[in-house]
């Protein structure tokens, strides 16, 4: 799995996103401020977001975006398989996979089946609620600096 600039800003997007659910719509100025990312490319990456579900958007002045469900509901993997797609190391991880002759004796096929195991439980199990209490007490600790 390699995870691309866009994969990355969607990712900093919703977080950033989840960090301010409830609280108020963000404009896309204001992300691209905060996750560092160019607008024009980041305004790409939102629209691609809203088509899967995972924002929406309004319109006028006081318009911007906002999570289209709450941050324990949208997990990493699920952001991660819809902006870049399957996060299979390699093809023949899959079970039907019948591409290879040399599959029922590939001394590698395991190791990648359980790199894309050890993966998907990681990123399947983090939500951004988790990122945003994790991002409160990273806050919390730089307030306590002696």
């Amino acid at each position: 799995m390699k995870i691309t600039f866009r994969g990355d800003y969607a990712l900093k997007a919703v977080l950033d996103l989840a960090l301010h659910y409830g609280k108020e719509l963000v404009t896309i100025h204001d992300i691209a401020k905060r996750i560092d990312a160019p607008a024009k490319f980041l305004e790409q990456v939102l629209l691609e977001l809203k088509r899967g579900g995972f924002i929406e958007s309004r319109r006028g002045k006081v318009g911007g975006f906002l999570l289209s469900k709450a941050p324990d509901k949208i997990t990493v993997g699920d952001v991660l398989r819809f902006v870049e797609g399957s996060i299979e190391p390699i093809a023949c991880v899959k079970e039907r996979y019948s591409s290879c002759r040399d599959i029922y004796k590939c001394a590698f096929r395991k190791i990648w089946q359980n790199v894309y195991k050890a993966t998907s439980d990681i990123v399947d199990s983090i939500t951004f609620q988790d990122l945003v209490l994790q991002a409160g007490v990273a806050q919390r600790a730089s307030e306590y600096s002696i």
